[in-house]
């Protein structure tokens, strides 16, 4: 079972940027896949980005321009940096990972089925 930690939230004003981490065991074989998703509170949790093991990315359209995900393999470990955030971006933040290329689609559909998930990091953006 793959084991994944999430750090780099925190509080930051509008306006201003983050860097959240996803450290990870590695997937010694085959195509695997890893995303950010968020649950802000009260609403239900949404896709935010994709990044699979060839590098292919994909993102929601509310962060497109302002957040980018990344992998650096030797690490082991997953990021999203984000900038220009704004209160509508406040959530806890949760990374997840699978076996397959599914994350992708995973961010408009059901994320349920993804292997794995972190407990999550908390953003807070004040106005």
């Amino acid at each position: 079972q793959v084991q994944l930690e999430e750090s780099g939230g925190g509080s930051v004003e509008s306006g201003g940027s983050l860097r959240l981490s996803c450290v990870g065991s590695e997937y010694t074989y085959g195509r695997y896949c890893m995303a950010w998703f968020r649950q802000a509170p009260g609403k239900a949790r949404e896709g935010v980005a994709a990044i699979d093991s060839d590098g292919g990315t994909s993102y929601v359209d509310f962060v497109k321009g302002r957040f980018t995900i990344s992998l650096d393999n030797t690490k082991n470990t997953l990021y999203l940096q984000m900038t220009t955030l704004n209160p509508e971006d406040t959530a806890m933040y949760y990374c997840a990972a699978d076996q397959s290329d599914y994350c992708h689609a995973a961010l408009t559909s059901d994320a349920n089925n993804l292997a794995a998930w972190g407990r999550g990091t908390m953003v807070t953006v004040s106005s």
